[in-house]
This record gives C-alpha cells, structure tokens and sequence, in this order.
C-alpha cells in the first residue's frame, strides 16, 4: 500500500501531532474505531513497530477478541497497522498524515490481506469500506481537536480516492 492507493481522506484541522498523539494511545482505539467495542490490553510501547493492542469487535454476544499489531511506523507521519479479526480475516490499515502546523490531510487505506475479502479487489474493497473509514476518519479528527482545542469542524466532505 501506499499514499497513492484508494483510500479515504480527510483534511483536519490540527498539526499532524495532535493527530498522532491520538493514535499513538491504545487504550483510546474503541473510542473513535467504527466496529471495535472495546480494548482489552495495550502493550505499554505502542505503537512501537511490533507492539499489540488487544481488542474486540462487534456486538455482545458475537463478540471477537483478538489484536492489531503495529508494522511500520514513523511519527508523526506513518502508521501501518494489521489488524486481525479471526476468523473473518485480516486487514492492512495505513495512516499517511502531511500538512503543516495548522492542518493535517490524513488518509487512510485498509486492504484484506487474508480471509475470504482478498478475492476482490482493492478497488471494490475501498468503495466497500470507505463509508466505515469515513466515520472513523470524522472521530479520529474530532479526537485530535478536543485533545488540542483546536479548529472548526472537519472537512468531512473533501476528497475521497
């Protein structure tokens, strides 16, 4: 995956910090994750590359717990995660945030990358997921604004690959 792959975008109006720095806490994944129900553990050097967080997903009783694992990172610009959600799959989610000191454009990308949704492709994947990103994209935003107390409201309706 790269920058360049389909993917949904988003335009936040705070520094790409404020917007790592939510990420960059486990424990708050739930929180602005569309689907995931709660965090069950959190390595304490997230999201060092390797470091998990343990989560589950979906609604009681059918509940999965199983955990997101950190391949690549570089703050406060990359987060490359695999998210594992067993026994419907895997899926590769990647954050790419640039921008300035007043504004960040975050997009996101999340591919299958095991499970029955590898069959299709990525573009019908993106079109399928993005409507979910979306809103994850919105909370993330709002998260980072509450925690720095900055800006108006998201560009929610801005460019979407």
């Amino acid at each position: 995956m790269t920058g360049t792959d389909p993917g949904v975008v988003i335009d936040a109006p705070v520094p790409a910090e404020a917007v790592f720095d939510v990420l960059a806490d486990g424990w708050d994944y739930s929180s602005w994750v569309v689907g995931a129900s709660r965090i069950r553990d959190a390595d304490p050097d997230w999201p060092a590359e390797g470091s998990r967080i343990h989560h589950s997903v979906g609604p009681w009783p059918l509940v999965i717990e199983d955990f997101t694992q950190v391949l690549a990172v570089d703050p406060p610009r990359l987060l490359v995660l695999e998210a594992r959600i067993w026994p419907v799959g895997r899926t590769r989610i990647r954050f790419d945030l640039a921008g300035d000191d007043r504004r960040t454009t975050i997009r996101m990308t999340e591919l299958a990358s095991r499970g029955p949704a590898v069959m299709l492709p990525a573009p019908l994947q993106a079109r399928l997921i993005a409507p979910r990103n979306r809103e994850t994209l919105r909370r993330l935003c709002r998260l980072a604004q509450a925690r720095s107390k900055t800006g108006p409201e998201p560009d929610t309706e801005g460019p979407s690959a």
